[in-house]
């Protein structure tokens, strides 16, 4: 068994029943004609494992489906890659519009997963369609078949994205460096860029205030359970303090959503993906 706290962002989790990297389309299809549980972890940013581990394959892609590869302002990208090298690749290439993701420790498929985005862009701007297996087989999906909406898609665990197609627009380099170095230093302004962290803990709400303001008005900076800590520097993220546990920060969420429902009468809701028998309360 593999322990998952070294795969994941935050340090924390337990063993996974297995853990694969397969490198071809190919090798993850043998593994899903398994039938057992499966779920892909990227780069182990946005994501929360049980303490008691997973009882499932967990695959971490490599290989060919890491790969990035462009064609005129199409690129192709496999699941496995990560967003830092795609933006590379495409500022290179003089291709703009994936700027927002330098503000995304993940990766592709990730950022499929879960339309991820950040100052005003997300996936579903850039992706054409992406190539998703399950145990039944292997498919292009449209953003529309993926069920795109903020912070989420209908993928659920079993299904890989593989490979996504990215449709960007030419942008000088010099103009992309210079987004993302703006982007970068808000990015590094305003959160815990320097802790060790999953990332935003709740999507934003319906409301005039970010789950971040809306936290930090219910005094929760800094506050702290166990080895884990709601971040002094903003209140939607959390913080490993050291020797943080899954529990600790399943506990912080729970006393986050319980003051941002007495105090504003909002039901926050978590953007981490939870990896196990694990619930937020």
């Amino acid at each position: 068994m593999t322990d998952l706290s070294r795969y994941t962002t935050l340090g924390t989790g337990g063993p996974a029943l297995e853990l694969a990297e397969p490198r071809t389309v190919a090798e993850v299809e043998a593994l899903l004609r398994r039938r057992t549980p499966v779920a892909t972890i990227g780069l182990g940013s946005n994501l929360l494992v049980a303490d008691d581990g997973v009882n499932a394959l967990v695959l971490k892609l490599a290989g060919d489906l890491a790969a990035v590869a462009i064609d005129g302002d199409l690129v192709r990208a496999g699941g496995g890659a990560a967003n830092a090298v795609v933006l590379h690749r495409v500022r290179t290439a003089g291709l703009g519009g994936f700027e927002f993701a330098c503000a995304i420790p993940g990766t592709i498929g990730g950022g499929v997963w879960m339309n991820g985005g950040a100052y005003g862009g997300d996936f579903s701007q850039v992706l054409v369609r992406a190539l998703v297996a399950t145990a039944d087989g292997t498919g292009w999906l449209t953003p529309e078949e993926l069920g795109l909406s903020y912070r989420h898609s209908d993928l659920v665990h079993g299904q890989v994205v593989l490979q996504a197609e990215l449709r960007l627009t030419p942008r000088p380099p010099e103009e992309i460096k210079a987004a993302v170095r703006r982007l970068n230093a808000e990015r590094k302004a305003a959160q815990p860029t320097n802790r060790r962290t999953f990332g935003s803990v709740f999507k934003n709400p319906d409301h005039d205030l970010s789950a971040g303001r809306m936290l930090e008005a219910c005094g929760l900076k800094g506050h702290r359970i166990g080895g884990a800590q709601i971040s002094p520097k903003h209140a939607n993220f959390i913080e490993n303090a050291g020797g943080a546990r899954t529990e600790d920060a399943l506990a912080l969420m729970a006393e986050a959503r319980r003051r941002a429902r007495e105090q504003f009468g909002v039901d926050l809701v978590h953007e981490v993906e939870l990896l196990g028998d694990i619930a937020v309360t």
